[in-house]
C-alpha cells in the first residue's frame, strides 16, 4: 500500500475531529443571544464566528473524501450505491459551507433555498450509506468487527431523520436545534467509526484481521 493510500485515514480522522472542536468552539464564542436548544448549526454560521463554523463543515466534507479514498484503497465493501451516497454527503456538506441560509427572522432567498436542500440531502445519504453498508461489512472478515456498532449509529441517524422531519415541519421547530445536533452526532460518530477501523486495517493489517478469528494467531504460528 503506497504511503498516500495510507495517509488517508488520518487525514479523515483529524478533519473530523477539527470540525467538531471548530464547531463547538465557534458556537461556544457566539454568546449567550444564541439558544443551541432552537438555533441550527446553519443559523450560528451567521454569527459573529460563524466562519469557524463554515470552515469546520468544508474540513468535515474534506475529511469524507478521504475516508471513502481510504475505504476504497484498503478494499472496504463500499463500491456502488454507498460510494454515491458518501459522495452526495461530501458534495452536500461542500454547498452548505459555501452557501450559508439566511439569518433568523429573514424570509429565506435563493441561496438559504440551496442550503437547505443541500443539508437534507447530507442528512439523509449518510444514514442511508450506514444502513446499506451494515451487511457488505457483515460479510467481510476484515471489517465484520464493526458492522454491528454501524447498524446502531445508521438506526440512530434513521431515528434522527424523523425527528428532524417532525420539528422542522408540524412541530414549529421545537427544540430543532437539540434535534439536529443529535442527528449530527449520530452521523459523525458513523464516520468516526468507519475511519477509527480504516486507520486500523492500513496501518495494523493483522491486528484487524485477527480481531475477527480468534484462530489467526495459532495460524501465524504454525507458519513461523
Amino acid at each position: 500500500m503506497t504511503a498516500v493510500k495510507r495517509l488517508y485515514p488520518l487525514v479523515a480522522c483529524a478533519s473530523i475531529v477539527c470540525s467538531v472542536v471548530g464547531v463547538m468552539v465557534a458556537q461556544v464564542g457566539a454568546g449567550a443571544q444564541l439558544d443551541p436548544m432552537s438555533v441550527t448549526v446553519s443559523e450560528y454560521a451567521l454569527s459573529r464566528d460563524g466562519g469557524v463554523t463554515q470552515v469546520a463543515i468544508a474540513v468535515l466534507a474534506v475529511g469524507s473524501l478521504a475516508l471513502l479514498a481510504g475505504l476504497r484503497a484498503a478494499g472496504a465493501p463500499v463500491r456502488g450505491m454507498p460510494e454515491r451516497l458518501l459522495l452526495v454527503w461530501s458534495g452536500a456538506l461542500a454547498v452548505a459551507a459555501m452557501v450559508p441560509t439566511t439569518p433568523l427572522g429573514h424570509d429565506p432567498d435563493v441561496a438559504a433555498q440551496i442550503h437547505r436542500y443541500a443539508s437534507v440531502a447530507a442528512f439523509v445519504s449518510l444514514p442511508a450509506a450506514g444502513a446499506l453498508l451494515v451487511p457488505r461489512l457483515g460479510a467481510d472478515a476484515v471489517w465484520k468487527p464493526v458492522a454491528r456498532v454501524v447498524e446502531w449509529v445508521a438506526l440512530a441517524g434513521g431515528f434522527g431523520l424523523l425527528a428532524i422531519t417532525y420539528v422542522a415541519l408540524p412541530g414549529d421547530r421545537v427544540l430543532i436545534g437539540l434535534v439536529e445536533r443529535l442527528l449530527l452526532g449520530a452521523e459523525v460518530a458513523l464516520l468516526a467509526v468507519l475511519a477509527a477501523w480504516l486507520v486500523r486495517v492500513t496501518w495494523k493489517p493483522h491486528a484487524a484481521l485477527a480481531a475477527n478469528f480468534p484462530t489467526y494467531h495459532r495460524f501465524i504460528a504454525s507458519r513461523s
